[in-house]
């Protein structure tokens, strides 16, 4: 399955946080595979201050291992939460529950480049981020000032880990995963005294999918007793058959055709007013006459064929001569290379405002995404950086940014048939329909092909998932939208007027 990832790095800058006091709980370096009932689980606190949404807040940052353990009672997986809490604590103050995609990538995105109280500052304007030290710095647009925030490393990635002999295919898969992360969720509840908070849950990527699958897990299924106020997708997959783009899968090519319009109007290669314009006349298009003629198959011929070629090549900015060569469904790997050939240039997948230069122009799919080699270096550094040296975890393990657990996932809904497509857009629907006070915030980037905006719309206009609750926020960017200074601004304050609308 391709499904969006996140990225974003990190690096300490000169001017560290003020540190008022740390009170650090005893250590465990390594999983102690051969006697998992020994495992001691590190938790380590530190007194920090910033200013978040224009108000100077003290909060304890707190990183920790939560233990999972199996029925007998054995540890067998140890999940690392980083928790961010103003002081003095107030139980009735809303908590939001964030995490990363993949699977397998840890939070390292959204926690050092969107959300949390230090970000890595690399350029937002599609060029790469180069060499180290790359700057951590303050970051204003932290939610902190509207909500305490738990970001969550599920199993296999981040920090997170396996203990001893525990099976992979108990955790490894959307509804294993969910289950984990749902536990880790009450557990936090428990711990903190935070049953009566307001509770958020959000994700980014395969996030969305995971926030779907969770909400799913603590109000329907393994737990039913926790109710949600919120679920913010961000650059959201729910329904992969949008995304599959396998022969004779009609609905990837029209879910596409908006952010092809996009790109192709950035770059220069198609004429509009403006992206949000473009994109509202290529949604409209894309499910009229495009969706129509795509149903036709073989049948469409003749002139309505070629005026379905002159208006895709206007869309696209692609020639007709290699619209026709493409039978009229450009994948969004040929795309890529396509679009700017002219210039020896590839476009990115996660933000396709970015560009790259291939070993040659003659391929028939980029090299490699140049809007993810363009940033995963400095979060990368970042999230070690401020974990390790700032708030004092201490581990011989590498930080799985982007783990390699997705090939051993089972995406498989609750042991349903392997054919059916993996859709978890009716848990949303579900959960809605049956908790008045829930809200639904999605936002998404104009040059994402990874999770594509028309997708997104579309897996959450079907039936049976209430529409008066759900609210479309949307960016100047990609996938990791927040990478662009004034989509972070943006998105930060749409979260909080999300959060301080419940």
């Amino acid at each position: 399955m391709k499904t969006g990832l996140s990225l974003i790095a990190l690096a300490l800058a000169a001017a560290a946080p003020s540190i008022l006091h740390a009170q650090n709980a005893p250590a465990a370096d390594k999983a102690k595979a051969e006697k998992p009932a020994d495992y001691e689980p590190q938790i380590r606190t530190t007194k920090l201050s910033g200013t978040f949404g224009g108000q100077r807040i003290n909060y304890a940052a707190t990183i920790g291992e939560t233990i999972l353990k199996s029925k007998d009672g054995t540890p067998e997986a140890a999940i690392v939460t980083t928790s961010y809490v103003k002081e003095p604590r107030d139980p009735a103050r809303p908590v939001t529950f964030l995490f990363n995609g993949g699977p397998g990538s840890g939070t390292v995105w959204l926690m050092m480049g969107a959300f949390g109280p230090k970000r890595v500052a690399i350029p937002g304007d599609a060029r790469d981020d180069g060499a180290p030290p790359y700057p951590i710095v303050d970051n204003p647009d932290a939610l902190l000032d509207v909500t305490d925030v738990v970001f969550i490393d599920p199993p296999g990635t981040g920090f997170s880990h396996l203990i001893g002999k525990a099976n992979p295919e108990d955790y490894y898969g959307v509804t294993q995963d969910a289950k984990a992360v749902a536990q880790v969720i009450r557990l936090w509840l428990n711990n903190n005294g935070r049953w009566n908070s307001p509770k958020y849950l959000g994700g980014e990527s395969y996030g969305t999918t995971r926030s779907a699958a969770v909400a799913n897990q603590l109000m329907n299924e393994t737990y039913n007793d926790v109710a949600l106020n919120g679920i913010i997708l961000i650059s959201t997959v729910l329904d992969f058959a949008a995304g599959a783009d396998t022969p004779g899968n009609e609905l990837s090519p029209i879910t596409n055709l908006p952010s092809m319009a996009v790109t192709a109007l950035y770059h220069g290669k198609a004429t509009g007013a403006s992206p949000e314009a473009f994109a509202e006349e290529a949604r409209q298009w894309a499910i009229g006459p495009y969706a129509t003629a795509l149903l036709k198959g073989q049948k469409l011929q003749g002139e309505e064929r070629a005026a379905i070629r002159r208006d895709l090549a206007r869309f696209t900015g692609l020639s007709e001569t290699y619209l026709e060569s493409a039978d009229l469904r450009v994948t969004p790997s040929r795309f890529y290379k396509e679009l700017l050939r002219d210039r020896g240039l590839t476009v990115g997948r996660l933000d396709s405002r970015y560009t790259g230069k291939d070993y040659d122009s003659a391929g028939e799919e980029p090299d490699n995404d140049p809007s993810f080699y363009g940033i995963d270096a400095g979060y990368t550094a970042a999230i070690n950086s401020w974990s390790r040296d700032t708030l004092g975890f201490k581990t011989d393990r590498e930080y799985q940014s982007i783990g390699s657990i997705g090939g051993q996932w089972d995406w498989r809904l609750g042991g349903r048939d392997t054919n059916a497509y993996l859709n978890v857009a009716p848990y949303i629907g579900q959960a809605l329909r049956e908790n008045s006070g829930l809200k639904v915030l999605v936002a998404q980037g104009y040059y994402d092909f990874a999770t594509p905006f028309f997708a997104a719309e579309y897996a959450l206009s079907r039936t049976g998932i209430p529409q008066d609750r759900i609210r479309y926020t949307y960016y100047d960017a990609g996938h990791m939208m927040y990478i662009r200074d004034e989509d972070r601004h943006k998105l930060s304050a749409d979260i909080r007027a999300f959060i301080r609308a419940r």
